[in-house]
């Protein structure tokens, strides 16, 4: 049967309004060809998985995760996922540990497999997932290796900048804000001048664009508010509500200065100030830093996961750092 003879049929056969069957496009109207269509209707599923995933650091995980799986095991076309057993889990999970690789990294990388075959058995492209079932390397701990700051030292970070320079007051901007709203640096990157004028209730906030697309409203610390203000005034784009709130001090690429600063400039900015301090750190430990101040001045742990944007708390836990305090240690409580 022909397109033409599909559309004809219909128009001897009208389809009511309450039908759920849209019209048939027009031939011109149509973006995908026949040939294009069938394409992907024929893509492997290991394949949509993977263009499923919306993340891009997640991507890069994933992709390196599989790319090691598929050189062990000699896999080269996606089907042959579907041959898998779990013995060729084991023999693959037993190399990751003679490689000496941390067991965090083995059970992440186990788990990105796992994640391909579980989307797998949703297709019923397989009938089981061989990952359930192998046993997982331990973890030296659960606590965060992120360093946090004391307070003196985060002081001593945010006075560095030159805060008579624009590029001073613009640095003094940012790591206010990573060390009072705890972001991450790409959240930083994607903050739009009208990011930072939202008001919820009579109170500042900044709308902060985090992982998985979620929107998460963070309350506006004073003092980060008039380092900000002093930032724009002088940068001169404080109008500019659509675009990029922290900017590049200059661009010898394009010339232009409109697009945001990048994670990776964020994080040379903090380790040039913070090793100049004595104390070498990434734009990370700014995070960690924030949250275990917080929890250290009493902050509710779960108001802290809803600040941070954890999707589960045990993620924050590992950003409480007040059970490592020397200071709190036993030792200091004995006595004889």
């Amino acid at each position: 049967m022909t397109r033409r003879d599909l559309v004809e049929g219909l128009d001897d056969h009208p389809v009511s309004d309450t039908s759920p069957l849209p019209a048939p496009p027009a031939v011109a109207s149509r973006l995908l060809t026949a040939e294009q269509f069938q394409r992907l209707a024929d893509v492997p599923p290991e394949i949509e998985w993977f263009a499923n995933l919306g993340n891009k650091a997640t991507r890069r995980a994933y992709e390196n995760a599989l790319g090691d799986f598929m050189k062990f095991t000699g896999i080269v076309k996606p089907e042959e996922f579907r041959t898998v057993t779990r013995g060729h889990v084991i023999a693959w999970r037993d190399d990751l540990v003679q490689r000496a690789l941390s067991g965090m990294t083995v059970r992440h990388r186990l788990a990105a497999l796992s994640s391909l075959f579980e989307s797998l058995c949703e297709k019923n492209a397989v009938t089981h997932n061989p990952v359930k079932g192998v046993k997982r390397p331990p973890v030296e701990s659960y606590e965060g290796k992120t360093p946090a700051l004391g307070d003196h030292q985060a002081r001593k970070l945010l006075d560095a900048p030159d805060g008579a320079s624009l590029k001073g007051k613009r640095d003094r901007a940012i790591l206010a804000t990573l060390l009072y709203h705890a972001l991450r640096r790409e959240e930083l990157c994607r903050l739009k001048v009208k990011d930072f004028k939202h008001e919820r209730r009579g109170v500042p906030h900044l709308k902060v664009f985090g992982k998985g697309g979620k929107i998460r409203y963070v309350p506006l610390h004073p003092a980060a508010s008039g380092l900000i203000g002093d930032y724009l005034e002088v940068a001169g784009h404080g109008a500019d509500n659509t675009d990029a709130l922290f900017r590049p001090i200059r661009n010898n690429c394009t010339g232009t200065l409109e697009r945001a600063i990048t994670p990776d400039a964020v994080y040379k900015l903090v380790r040039q100030y913070s090793t100049a301090l004595g104390f070498a750190i990434g734009a990370h430990a700014l995070r960690a830093t924030a949250a275990t101040n917080a929890l250290d001045h009493q902050a509710d742990i779960a108001k802290v996961q809803e600040w941070l944007g954890h999707a589960n708390i045990a993620t924050t836990r590992i950003y409480d750092h007040r059970k490592t305090r020397p200071e709190d240690s036993p030792t200091f409580k004995v006595a004889y």
